[in-house]
């Protein structure tokens, strides 16, 4: 999917500025929103800090770059992910988790 850009705006400006958004992205969540959980943000958006760190090691492989989970984890939370959850990450309650399941099942299990 290719939204409409501006013509005047050649492909590697675009590039230029994706990147930006994307590390405006995670400027948002990691510093100024790290309390946000990614149970919330996957209920609500259908996308969490997990789904990034995925999507970067997808794209990494793409371009033939062998990226780990957890090296794309470390990228995304700016830190191991163990020590992320150790410092953010706060327990769910039951209608969380099954609102996350739901989200999950909609939005990242692989369709069968």
């Amino acid at each position: 999917m290719d939204p409409q850009i501006d013509p005047q705006i050649d492909p590697q400006t675009r590039i230029e500025l994706e990147a930006a958004a994307f590390r405006a992205l995670m400027h948002h969540l990691l510093d100024k929103r790290p309390d946000v959980q990614n149970i919330d943000l996957m209920t609500l958006a259908g996308f969490c800090r997990n789904c990034l760190s995925r999507w970067y090691q997808e794209a990494a492989a793409d371009k033939g770059i062998t990226l780990s989970k957890d090296a794309a984890r470390e990228i995304v939370y700016g830190m191991p992910y163990a020590d992320w959850v150790a410092q953010h990450q706060t327990e769910a309650d039951a209608a969380s988790q099954a609102a996350f399941q739901k989200a999950f099942a909609e939005n990242v299990a692989p369709k069968g």
